[in-house]
């Protein structure tokens, strides 16, 4: 069985996500589409995992958005697996009828969550790096918000959450390093952030190792697909 992450930048990386996947047997590939590569046919995959982006998902000037939430769709549609992350929930909740805007502010760092579901989305810390927020699309169960706005949520064949459980260190230490200025003006100390990223990673890691493998059986990954009809989820 393969599972897709979507990368939609050179510092988007699979992370402790990808470590999880390979756990379960699934072969990791990754779809880079920053580099041009296209999106290929989502009925191969046994779970899609699209991933976050420093680009908004309601921006329709982004060159790839369009092609994007028409892959989340058709995906929908054939039953496959999907789990969103941070954009990838946003542009999910898009491209199967909710919506995106700027949040009202940005939540960065390590974040606690309200879960009404512990059993699948535990209360965190969680790292957050985000400007923007979804409402679900029709239908969804909440699982999960802050006071800023949805943490999580399930719908058919997919989970999204807004915040990130495969960053590593390294991939933080990208993250800061290419936000720069947008992070200082908002008085975030990147040095701190930094340091907590580290201190937490055997946390982190085994979190965001429980997270996909609840993920892996609420969505029933590598069960049989069958269009139109979906798994009820509840919490």
């Amino acid at each position: 069985m393969r599972v897709l992450f979507v990368s939609h930048e050179r510092d988007v990386e699979p992370g402790y996500l990808g470590d999880a996947a390979t756990r379960h047997g699934l072969s990791v590939e990754v779809c880079d589409l920053w580099a041009g590569e296209a999106l290929p046919d989502p009925t191969q995959y046994a779970l899609v995992v699209p991933l976050g982006s420093a680009e908004a998902a309601y921006d329709d000037a982004v060159p790839w958005l369009a092609d994007e939430l028409a892959f989340l769709r058709r995906a929908d549609q054939a039953g496959v697996p999907l789990f969103g992350v941070c954009f990838g929930a946003q542009a999910l909740a898009r491209a199967v009828g909710g919506q995106v805007r700027p949040a009202r502010e940005p939540e960065i760092g390590w974040y606690e969550i309200d879960t009404t579901a512990p059993q699948l989305i535990e209360a965190g810390p969680w790292l957050q790096w985000h400007f923007d927020t979804l409402t679900p699309p029709p239908g969804a169960v909440r699982l999960a918000r802050t006071t800023v706005g949805v943490q999580a949520y399930r719908l058919r064949r997919q989970i999204g959450v807004q915040f990130h459980p495969e960053v590593t260190p390294a991939i933080v230490e990208a993250w800061i390093s290419s936000s720069g200025a947008r992070l200082t003006e908002r008085d975030i100390d990147v040095a701190a952030l930094a340091a907590e990223t580290r201190a937490r990673v055997p946390e982190a890691r085994a979190g965001a190792h429980r997270l996909f493998d609840r993920v892996v059986e609420e969505l029933a990954v590598g069960q049989p697909r069958s269009p139109g009809r979906h798994r009820d989820c509840r919490p």
